[in-house]
């Protein structure tokens, strides 16, 4: 089975964030195959097409982070039935300038928690539209939207909870089993 270098945004930017540490569990238990790395953004400035001639420096960064890995993995909260407003942000960036969108056919899947018994079940919906535009194949299936109790997840990613952790492995499985289907039909560039 291939590697797969794998890029994931945590949709808050707050340290503390639960969606952080829901990410540092899919980085635990995550398949051998998968690199999971980091893309931050929370460093962009405010999104305009005035930057479309000659963007700054940290958003070539972001772009180019983006470029170096074969999917996304968005872990991100439900702000107001929506997604977090740095989040929109940087999908604006990587998106544009036009014919220079950072996730045309690059595979990728959606996961959030919240305290709510929805987890981020209409935020990831609004997200799903989003990425469709941009035209990224994304995995609709397995679904996940976890609801976070108090000790669910620890800062270094430990599952305190059975059924969740075997439920977010497989999770992780299904993820780079959809990698490798979507790349078959549009291989790497390199």
């Amino acid at each position: 089975m291939a590697d797969f270098k794998v890029g994931y945004f945590v949709g808050s930017l707050a340290k503390g964030s639960i969606n952080r540490k829901l990410a540092q569990a899919l980085v635990r238990l995550a398949p051998a195959e998968l690199q999971m790395q980091e893309i931050r953004f929370g460093d962009l400035p405010l999104y305009s097409y005035d930057y479309d001639a000659d963007y700054p420096p940290v958003a070539r960064e972001f772009k180019a982070a983006i470029a170096d890995v074969d999917a996304v993995l968005f872990v991100t909260p439900e702000y107001n039935r929506s997604i977090p407003g740095g989040l929109k942000n940087a999908i604006d960036w990587a998106s544009r300038p036009w014919g220079q969108n950072s996730f045309t056919r690059k595979p990728s899947a959606i996961i959030g928690t919240s305290p709510g018994a929805i987890g981020t079940a209409v935020g990831q919906q609004h997200l799903k539209s989003i990425l469709g535009f941009c035209n990224s194949p994304m995995m609709n299936a397995v679904e996940a939207y976890i609801q976070f109790t108090p000790d669910l997840i620890s800062d270094e990613g430990k599952v305190s909870v059975e059924s969740t952790e075997t439920f977010l492995r497989n999770y992780m499985s299904e993820f780079r089993d959809f990698i490798g289907r979507v790349l078959t039909v549009y291989p790497r560039s390199n």
